[in-house]
């Protein structure tokens, strides 16, 4: 029996304020993750949809960044405002939110 069918992973990290790439934490990804879990159990997605905290995913100079699995989407530079059309298009509808997506190749699903 599967648990989860996608996990939504919000980067966490946090680096000393002066860091050039800077840190997704500084930049509010623990209010974001909050609000996808927030979100998801109104919705009673919670028992099909996890969101997770995470550290590091090496995407900093794009944070605060998410990324959802299994499909690999990763968004970068989002906000509080932006869990909800995540939530409705990805994942509801399946549909990536093409605005979001960090479009450097270091993270393009090239399946």
């Amino acid at each position: 029996m599967n648990r989860f069918e996608r996990h939504i992973f919000v980067c966490e990290n946090k680096r000393e304020l002066a860091h050039p790439r800077g840190s997704c934490s500084e930049k509010g990804s623990v209010e974001i993750r909050e609000l996808f879990k927030k979100r998801l159990k109104e919705l009673g997605l919670n028992s099909k949809v996890r969101a997770n905290s995470c550290g590091c995913l090496d995407a900093c100079e794009f944070g605060p960044s998410v990324v959802v699995y299994p499909e690999q989407v990763w968004y970068g530079g989002i906000k509080t405002e932006d869990v909800e059309e995540i939530i409705q298009s990805h994942i509801i509808n399946n549909q990536p939110v093409e605005k979001f997506l960090i479009r450097d190749k270091r993270f393009l699903n090239n399946d």
